[in-house]
């Protein structure tokens, strides 16, 4: 027993050393892509990549950190934000573009203090309806080398969409395993197959 208790203290000061670098990745590329964005256009109720995009892609690492604060949600708002992500699912499920599962009502982000890369990297200088956002090139190729980072940071961990690796993470065999450092990518299989689910170690 002393010994998986200490296996398990160790477990958790790794995560957290993980979160702690996570938040250092997003910093830093802030500061980098700062001289693009500030020509940015996007504004407080600009949701066209929460909405029309469809598509929200994290890591095993960023799941956690957003279940935690979905689980720390008063009851009923609890209640009602498992209900839209389980609703996003079943429409990514049918290859429907379906508006985030975080997104209010007043169009502003319930997460967004912790909000995934794929959603940091995301800007445009010019008006997205009818064209989608518009990104520096420069901006494209700096995004792209950090989501192999934070792939190489969270290793025993998956990438793919939001509902997808949040419903992974609801499983409790495979959340005790990566909580723990175990890494088995045969175990999540059947589900990550069809899923689209990457195994963030053999990631390129």
């Amino acid at each position: 027993m002393p010994i998986r208790g200490i296996g398990f203290r160790t477990s958790q000061m790794r995560l957290k050393e993980k979160k702690e670098r996570l938040k250092g990745i997003y910093e830093r590329f802030e500061a980098d892509a700062l001289e693009f964005k500030k020509d940015a256009i996007c504004k407080i109720g600009c949701t066209y990549c929460c909405t029309d995009v469809g598509n929200v892609d994290i890591i095993t690492l960023e799941g956690i950190i957003i279940r935690d604060r979905v689980n720390g949600l008063p009851q009923p708002l609890k209640r009602q934000v498992k209900k839209k992500i389980a609703q996003n699912r079943l429409d990514k499920e049918k290859d429907k573009i379906a508006r985030c599962p975080f997104l209010k009502e007043d169009d502003t982000c319930l997460i967004y203090d912790i909000r995934p890369f794929s959603c940091r990297q995301l800007y445009s200088i010019r008006e997205c309806r009818g064209r989608g956002p518009t990104v520096h090139r420069q901006s494209t190729e700096l995004a792209r080398e950090v989501v192999k980072e934070i792939q190489r940071l969270d290793d025993t961990g998956y990438s793919g969409h939001i509902s997808f690796v949040l419903h992974l993470l609801d499983m409790p065999g495979f959340r005790k395993l990566y909580l723990s450092g175990g890494f088995d990518p045969g175990k999540i299989a059947k589900f990550g197959k069809p899923h689209r689910l990457t195994i963030n170690r053999f990631a390129r």
